[in-house]
Formats: C-alpha cells, sequence, structure tokens
C-alpha cells in the first residue's frame, strides 16, 4: 500500500512493513510475491488456514442466495449455528455479532440484567476488548489510561492467585470474566485449580474464549479440558475462518435474563458469515483437535530450548515463548525471515498458526526463529 493511501487510514496500528495480497493454506503472499509462512493467522483467527474449501463454499453459496434482513427476521444459517453451538457447548442459546469486544460487551450487558450488580473481577493482563465496557475490564492500565474513567466497580486480581481471587470477591459482584488462557497478556494458561475457586464464587462466571476457542488449544472450547464449565462464553475469531462474527453464549441453566429490546446488532448473525461459521465448527472435529495437540506440543518442546526463551508456555496452538529480550525485534526479524508471528506483551514472543498446520510446517517455523535467534 503506498504511503498516500496508508495516511488516509487513522494511525491505530503501527505502519504495515508488508502488504498481503494472497492466502492458502498456512501461506501468505505479499504484492511483491514473496511468500511467508503464516504461524498468525490474522491473530488466531483463520483457524482452518486461508481459503479453506468448506467457509469458502459456504460463503460463496450463501452471497448467491441472502446477504442480510436484520434480526427482526429469521435466517437458516444463524438457526444452523446457534443449534451447533448448543450441541457442543451441551446446552445454551446464542446472540450473534460482529466481534469478540461486542460479544464482551454483550457478556457485561447479561451478568448486570441477571443479577442486578455491577461488580466485575478481571484479571490483571487481561485483554477483552477496546470498547468502552470490554476496555473497562481489560486488565492493562495502559491501554486504559487515556479512555478513564470507565466503568466503574471493576476489580483486578493476579492470573492464578486464588486468595486474590477469593479476597476481591463482594456482595456487589455479579460478573467474573476470565480467559482461560491470557492470549495478550502472555500466554498465560489459568490453572484448574483457580478456575474451580472462581466456579465457587457466587456470581456468574463467564470466560472469553475469543481467542482459546473453535479448537485452537486442542478442544472445541478450551474449558473442556479444564473441569469447569462457565455460565456464559464469549467466541469471534476463528468461529467463522476470517469473516467478521462473535457470538455471546448463555449456557440453559443461566438463560432467562435479557427480554427484546435489551441487546441488539445490526449486523450481528449476518447469514453468509454464520453459513461459514457452521463449515468451520463441521471441520473442526475430533481428527483436527487430536492434530492441534500434537502439534501444539511438538512447536512448545522446539521452543523450549531455543536461544533467548526464559519459558515455553501455552495449550494447544496457542504457545508463547517468554523471552529475555524484547519480542517485537524477534517478530521483525523472523517476518525479515518468512516466517509470520506475534507478540504478547513486551517479551513475549506468541505463536498461533492455523489449526491444520503440518508437522514441517512447525519445523520449518521453527528452523527461522533457530535462525533468528542465533543471529
Amino acid at each position: 500500500m503506498s504511503a498516500v493511501l496508508q495516511s488516509q487510514l487513522l494511525p491505530t496500528y503501527p505502519p504495515p512493513s508488508v502488504t498481503f495480497v494472497d492466502g492458502d493454506g498456512v501461506w501468505l503472499t505479499d504484492d511483491s510475491g514473496r511468500r511467508y509462512l503464516d504461524f498468525a493467522a490474522g491473530i488466531a483467527v483463520v483457524g482452518l488456514g486461508h481459503r479453506h474449501p468448506a467457509p469458502l463454499a459456504a460463503a460463496h453459496a450463501q452471497l448467491d442466495r441472502l446477504w442480510h434482513t436484520s434480526n427482526l427476521y429469521a435466517t437458516e444459517p444463524a438457526r444452523a449455528l446457534a443449534h451447533v453451538l448448543s450441541e457442543r457447548f451441551g446446552g445454551a442459546q446464542a446472540f450473534f455479532c460482529n466481534s469478540g469486544a461486542e460479544a464482551n460487551e454483550a457478556a457485561i450487558k447479561y451478568a448486570r440484567k441477571a443479577t442486578g450488580k455491577h461488580g466485575v473481577i478481571a484479571l490483571e493482563q487481561s485483554f477483552h476488548g477496546r470498547t468502552t465496557g470490554a476496555l473497562a475490564v481489560t486488565g492493562q492500565p495502559a491501554k486504559r489510561a487515556a479512555f478513564e474513567p470507565l466503568l466503574d466497580g471493576v476489580r483486578f486480581v493476579p492470573p492464578n492467585d486464588v486468595e486474590a481471587l477469593r479476597a476481591a470477591m463482594s456482595d456487589d459482584v455479579g460478573l467474573v470474566l476470565l480467559e482461560p488462557v491470557l492470549g495478550e497478556g502472555g500466554v498465560i494458561p489459568l490453572t484448574p485449580e483457580f478456575l474451580a475457586a472462581a466456579r465457587e464464587l457466587d456470581a456468574i462466571l463467564a470466560f472469553d474464549e475469543v481467542q482459546t476457542g473453535i479448537g485452537r488449544t486442542g478442544s472445541f472450547f478450551a474449558f473442556e479440558q479444564l473441569g469447569v464449565r462457565p455460565d456464559l462464553v464469549t467466541l469471534a475469531k476463528g468461529l467463522a475462518n476470517g469473516l467478521p462474527i462473535g457470538c455471546l453464549l448463555v449456557s440453559d441453566a443461566a438463560a432467562g435474563a435479557f427480554a427484546p429490546g435489551d441487546h441488539g446488532s445490526t449486523f450481528g448473525g449476518n447469514p453468509v458469515a454464520c453459513a461459514a461459521a457452521v463449515a468451520v465448527c463441521g471441520a473442526v472435529d475430533d481428527a483436527l483437535l487430536a492434530r492441534v495437540r500434537t502439534n501444539g506440543a511438538r512447536l512448545l518442546a522446539g521452543l523450549a530450548p531455543l536461544p533467548h526463551v526464559v519459558d515455553a508456555r501455552g495449550a494447544g496452538l496457542l504457545v508463547g515463548a517468554e523471552l529475555d529480550r524484547p519480542a517485537q525485534e524477534v517478530v521483525d526479524a523472523a517476518l525479515d525471515a518468512g516466517l509470520v508471528c506475534l507478540t504478547s506483551g513486551a517479551n513475549v514472543l506468541r505463536l498461533a498458526p492455523p489449526l491444520v498446520v503440518a508437522d514441517d510446517d512447525v519445523d520449518r517455523a521453527l528452523a527461522i526463529l533457530t535462525e533468528v535467534l542465533t543471529a
């Protein structure tokens, strides 16, 4: 993209160093024809890889039929997606929107309506979005500072600190909002003990699975591996393999708080995005989930002994390598070497490749990172 065209975009992101024009599976191609191994997947979004045939065909077929009706009327794809997600969850109702931030806004409102309480417990280093409500429950002060005052009543506790979690609880807390793995805050998995303690609190328990859901950690929902069932789950990112969609799932046990007029979204439940999402859910089967677990373990094992890696951690194909140096310089060098990856905080390298990544792709990525980290 030319500097003139780039200047016409609001500068909410750093200036891009590469313009991608094509994608195929785990590969991206830039406007000069160079190919890159994609271990970012659009920030854990393109879970099935670029141009996966299942969501591609479903979206194309829906484009030929119906794009939009508004939520005053029903559509077949939205109903089908709600049914699929309810079955995967084990009984839930769905609200569809367009992003993870919107899904978390819906969760905050739902908990307030259901409990009559405005207090929220969230985690230090967490990330739930940049809209005002989602930002208020994001445990990164630097992101909040320029926009305060935000919603009050939010208490932040350190990840996996059970005593701090229990101490933060009070009569005005109606919602406990947690990421099973802190995706933007250092790739920090929450322990089963911490999640069990959260479940014991007298509040609605919501899991932000925007980054961990739809197979990213090796099960359809991350909570399936953790022994704790939440009342609410928020989804987005990988749900439609790159088309914009978000979702709040409300368990059958917690249903009943919202009534017509309490919440809405003009483009929520878009038929094209929902059709693609139904196809994605069908593709995330037991065989793919087993592959995610195997290749996630392969990636972690390969990262741990690399130079400058202090710790390697994660779940499935959401993996972080804590470094003894700034992570951005490693990301920049990896991009120059043909590998797309991410940061997660100042000194954590984050790898979130498409779930369809093969073992030789993992080995290729590790070889590039070895070269970068030993340079």
